[in-house]
């Protein structure tokens, strides 16, 4: 059985999607396990005087900033693009296209 181009080209474009999204999950896991950590430790569980109290405002600016990244690395992973990142791609795979065919194109003038 031969598989087409057309086919692999697929195949490797839901491979590349599969990997972004499982990099996305890595991404959020992380995050939350660590900022678990963070607010356990800002809250005195691994000192010993665990209190039930919350955290001062800066013991969260790490969660903050660090889940803007997350959402933006969520909104780009399921496609929620605005046109920005949409023109941006095309024109880099326009750019990847024309300088591989100027590759070609070198090598067949060399022949």
């Amino acid at each position: 059985m031969k598989i087409s181009d057309n086919e692999k080209k697929k195949f490797e474009q839901a491979k590349k999607r599969v990997e972004e999204i499982k990099g996305f999950y890595t991404h959020l896991i992380i995050y939350i396990l660590v900022n678990i950590f963070l607010l356990l430790a800002a809250m005195g569980i691994f000192k010993g005087n665990f209190g039930l109290y919350m955290p001062d405002w800066a013991h969260f600016t790490t969660p903050f900033f660090w889940g803007i990244g997350v959402l933006f690395h969520g909104l780009y992973v399921f496609k929620f693009k605005s046109g920005l990142f949409k023109k941006w791609e095309e024109r880099k795979i326009r750019e990847f296209m024309e300088r591989d065919k100027e590759e070609l194109e070198k090598y067949k003038d060399e022949q």
